[in-house]
């Protein structure tokens, strides 16, 4: 994965720290996933069947995408919102519309 240069970035001055808290259900969503990483890892090395690995690379996949979701609702109900209302809102919403369009490819 690639990452654009940092200047690119300047918006971060609105950024709103997460909470504790939100960043422990994150991070407790992240290790399920990687638990459930291993368990393909596992099916691979057991030789297991096809589908039932594809169905759970797809549940891993359901899991990510949900993460990133909830990542990006609350970077617009708090970073973008928090730009918006110190008048850099422009360049806040043209930065959340690129990512919207690289993580829905």
């Amino acid at each position: 994965m690639t990452h654009p240069p940092q200047e690119e970035h300047a918006v971060h001055r609105t950024m709103v720290p997460r909470t504790k808290e939100e960043v422990e259900n994150i991070m407790k969503r992240l290790k399920r996933i990687e638990g459930q990483v291993r368990g393909v890892q596992k099916m691979v090395e057991d030789n297991r069947y096809c589908i039932d690995i594809l169905v759970q690379i797809s549940a891993i996949q359901a899991a990510l995408r949900q993460v990133g979701m909830q990542l990006l609702e609350r970077h617009a109900s708090h970073c973008v919102a928090k730009a918006i209302r110190e008048g850099n809102g422009e360049q806040s919403l043209r930065e959340l519309m690129d990512v919207i369009k690289h993580v829905s490819k």
